[in-house]
Parts: C-alpha cells; sequence; structure tokens
C-alpha cells in the first residue's frame, strides 16, 4: 500500500515547479490532490490529467491564496469533493527580487499578501479542517539562512511565514498535527530563470551541490506527509545542496 492511501492533500501553486511536483508525488503514493491555481488554469488542467493518467485521483480548483475569500472558498470546495482533509502544503508565492531602492508600496503589499496573509489564513482553515495528525507543510527558501542582497521584500516575507509557522506548531500538536518547513535552495525552476542573472550565477554558485530538481523538494516533502514524518514539528529543514 501506497504510503498517503486513503489521504486527501491541498498543494497550492501546483500548476508547475515545486508544487505540480508535490502534487504529483502525493499522487503518486496514493492521496488524493487538490492542484491549487491562482491564473494557470490550463497548467492545472494538465497536472491534473498527468495524476488520472497513472491511475491517481486530483481536482484543479482555482483561488488567489492573497485573498482570504478564496482560501475559504477553496477548503470548502475541497471539502465538498473530497468529504475531509488531511495535508496542507503552503507552496504558492510571488515577489520580486529587488533592492531596497527599488521596492514600491504595490510589491511588498502583493508579496506580502500571497506569501505571509496567504500561509497564516491556509494554516488558520488547515486548522478548523485537517483530521487529528494531519500534516501542514510550508516551502520556504534558503534565502532566509543567507539574506542574498536583492531578496529584500521576497527574504522578508519568507521569514515570516517561517516565524508565523513555529507558533501555529505548538498550538495543533495536542491534535498530533505536524507542522514543517522546507527551506528550499536554487532549484531548477521558472522562478530560478527568471532572476537576475548575477543573482542566478551567485545562488548556484554558493551552492556545492548545484541547482537541485524539483524532485528533491518533493521527497522531503512526502516523508513529512507520510507516518515516518509523524513525530516531526517546528522544523526548518533545508533542502538546499549545501548552499552557504
Amino acid at each position: 500500500m501506497a504510503s498517503l492511501t486513503g489521504k486527501v492533500a491541498i498543494v497550492t501553486g501546483a500548476s508547475r515547479g515545486i508544487g505540480r511536483a508535490i502534487a504529483e508525488r502525493f499522487a503518486s503514493e496514493g492521496a488524493s490532490v487538490v492542484v491549487n491555481y491562482a491564473r494557470s488554469a490550463g497548467e492545472a488542467m494538465e497536472v491534473v490529467a498527468a495524476i488520472e493518467a497513472k491511475g491517481g485521483s486530483a481536482i484543479a480548483i482555482q483561488a488567489d491564496i492573497g485573498v482570504v475569500a478564496d482560501i475559504r472558498r477553496l477548503f470548502r470546495e475541497a471539502l465538498a469533493k473530497f468529504g475531509h482533509l488531511d495535508i496542507v502544503v503552503n507552496n504558492a508565492a510571488t515577489g520580486p527580487f529587488e533592492f531596497v531602492t527599488d521596492v514600491t508600496e504595490e510589491h511588498f503589499d502583493r508579496t506580502f499578501a500571497v506569501n505571509v496573509k496567504g500561509p497564516l489564513f491556509m494554516m488558520q482553515e488547515a486548522a478548523r479542517s485537517l483530521s487529528d495528525r494531519g500534516r501542514i507543510i510550508n516551502i520556504s527558501t534558503s534565502g532566509t539562512t543567507i539574506n542574498p542582497p536583492g531578496g529584500t521584500i521576497y527574504i522578508g516575507s519568507k521569514a515570516a511565514m517561517e516565524t508565523i509557522a513555529s507558533c501555529v506548531a505548538g498550538e495543533l500538536a495536542p491534535r498530533g498535527i505536524t507542522v514543517n518547513t522546507i527551506l528550499s535552495g536554487a532549484i531548477d525552476t521558472r522562478m530560478l530563470r527568471d532572476l537576475p542573472p548575477q543573482m542566478r550565477t551567485m545562488l548556484i554558485q554558493r551552492t556545492p551541490l548545484g541547482a537541485g530538481e524539483t524532485r528533491d523538494i518533493a521527497g522531503v516533502a512526502a516523508f513529512l506527509a507520510g507516518d515516518e514524518g509523524r513525530w516531526i514539528t517546528n522544523e526548518k529543514i533545508r533542502v538546499d545542496g549545501g548552499m552557504r
């Protein structure tokens, strides 16, 4: 029996990149997966089709994670479809990489809406909806440990999310719900490729094992979601090829 058989997972920002890899890995382990997306409907349906082609179960649900009403609708629709929830992965993220002199109020507001407010209210709904012994997994960045120049608002928002998650872990521990955060390094995704060239080069040069693949993050997420991760909570787990 696959390790996540009978489980239901929501993965935000799952239409591509790390989110897609996690959704597909969970499905391969037997979970039914809610593939959340904000705007990429076509890509989200491709993920669903890929999961179903391998015998898995998935649906795509649109929701802007920066909007609390959308988050609550996402949970309602997921519960209406599957009846229960066991795993929530906060993967959706946005934000420009800018030096402090270039930050705008608009960029700040949008980045913190998706990267901080979104995960906070996702965790609130998870606390209300998850079965006991459920899992919350947040995707952050090793940038919060090396604080690279140009990461002013993106890295700042991820650090805030990490702190919120640590508080939530203590609150939900009595129910056996674990809350952990994966600190991802330089993964070969569109986000990495879209970085300013000098920042992309710097991150890869600081990674002894070189740029990683989305499956590297998905494998750790699957471990935390499964029974083997039941006694791990309030951890920040670096999956970054030794980035320093």
